[in-house]
């Protein structure tokens, strides 16, 4: 296996969605020569997604490949190294950091970003992924606008279920919520299942399991059976967003980076950096909260500023006294 650590790289950035492609932009704005590995998924969870409305700068929107395009090409004309590869492992026990792509070479970097966002789960009906972007979603934040007025369903039993069929009903006619148990076995925090039982808009269907989707290029209808009877309804809606979690992508880093008992991973206050020196997160990789691209983006800019400062203070030796400390454990 062949080792760059003879020439290691200043600044590697793993994951290429909005905080991969962002951070690329700023350390290499900054003369840091990055080079980016776009992963599994190039352009991460945007890929995936139709219409983005939300974010700055688009005012008539974009397509989310489009948008995510639009990101490579500038980070491309900064200079950026963008580069095919998954990364397989990592070991982080040196002052250089390792990792290795596509369980072959490894590579050395002084400082490592790491953007590789989390997944959504799924239920893993065909259907849901085929009607993926035409009106299934699992991000109601980001796609319950285009529904305003309309029906529509949403499965999950956590706050995080709670809190978007919340957001839907202020848009939405109805919204009805399949929870796979009863009342009792709720996951939802107290409040958040008392402010969805005093939204009138939004229908609970108990001891509900979702069997299919209807619809050939949208959707039309979900098919849901009870557990408890097992009659089986049709239940019509426009749209059917999937809120059972998410799943970060750092399986990798377990053993090395602090995370916390989901899989995100940890980070200082007000920054990006990981409890290693010179190893930064951002985007969704350790926001559990937001998930937005925007908010990626911000995070992408923060680990690149910060990235810059380790090296400036530790590369070419000058004064740290003006660097936080966190930085340079």
């Amino acid at each position: 296996m062949k080792t760059n650590t003879l020439d290691p790289i200043q600044c590697l950035i793993i994951g290429s969605g909005p905080a991969g492609y962002t951070a690329a932009i700023y350390a290499a704005r900054a003369g840091l020569s990055p080079v980016l590995y776009q992963g599994i998924q190039p352009g991460g969870q945007l890929i995936t997604t139709t219409e983005v409305e939300n974010y700055p700068g688009f005012a008539d929107g974009v397509q989310g490949p489009d948008m995510m395009m639009h990101f490579e090409k500038q980070a491309l004309r900064m200079g950026a190294d963008i580069r095919y590869g998954i990364v397989t492992q990592v070991d982080f026990t040196g002052p250089l950091h390792r990792v290795q792509l596509n369980d072959e070479d490894w590579l050395s970097a002084r400082t490592v970003i790491i953007c590789t966002g989390a997944s959504a789960k799924w239920l893993g009906l065909e259907s849901e992924k085929r009607l993926n972007g035409y009106g299934v979603s699992a991000c109601a934040v980001c796609d319950g606008f285009f529904f305003r007025g309309k029906d529509v369903a949403i499965v999950g039993a956590g706050d995080t279920a709670c809190e978007e069929a919340l957001y839907l009903s202020k848009l939405c006619r109805v919204v009805h919520m399949i929870v796979r148990k009863d009342a009792q076995s709720m996951k939802a925090s107290k409040v958040m299942q008392q402010r969805v039982n005093n939204t009138a808009n939004i229908r609970i269907h108990w001891n509900s399991e979702t069997l299919e989707i209807l619809g050939d290029k949208e959707v039309e209808a979900i098919v849901v059976r009870n557990n408890a009877t097992g009659e089986q309804t049709n239940i019509s809606a426009d749209a059917f967003f999937v809120a059972i979690g998410h799943k970060p992508n750092s399986d990798i880093f377990r053993g090395w980076l602090d995370m916390d008992v989901d899989g995100y991973l940890l980070t200082q206050p007000d920054s990006t950096a990981t409890n290693i020196s010179g190893v930064f997160a951002a985007g969704d990789i350790q926001d559990r909260t937001f998930r937005q691209a925007i908010t990626a983006a911000g995070t992408g800019c923060m680990a690149a500023l910060e990235a810059e400062r380790y090296l400036t203070a530790l590369v070419h030796g000058q004064n740290i006294s003006s660097v936080p400390e966190y930085l340079l454990r």
